[in-house]
């Protein structure tokens, strides 16, 4: 499970842009996108990079959360 901070996200058609943003990357599946946290998780074989450039390119910034 990898989960991202997402920052930017201010109602729900920006969570369903990072989310469609990150089902983009081959090899991703079970995106979840909480607006609150500002937070998402899913599972992906795909490079981290590749995840958080397809975030940035929506216009939010991401980044790998530890723990």
């Amino acid at each position: 499970m990898i989960s991202l901070k997402i920052e930017g996200m201010t109602c729900n058609h920006c969570v369903m842009a990072v989310k469609n943003a990150l089902e983009s990357v081959p090899g991703t599946s079970n995106v979840k996108v909480d607006l609150e946290k500002g937070l998402a998780t899913l599972e992906s074989g795909a490079n981290t990079a590749d995840l958080i450039s397809a975030v940035e390119e929506e216009g939010y910034k991401a980044s790998l959360l530890n723990g």
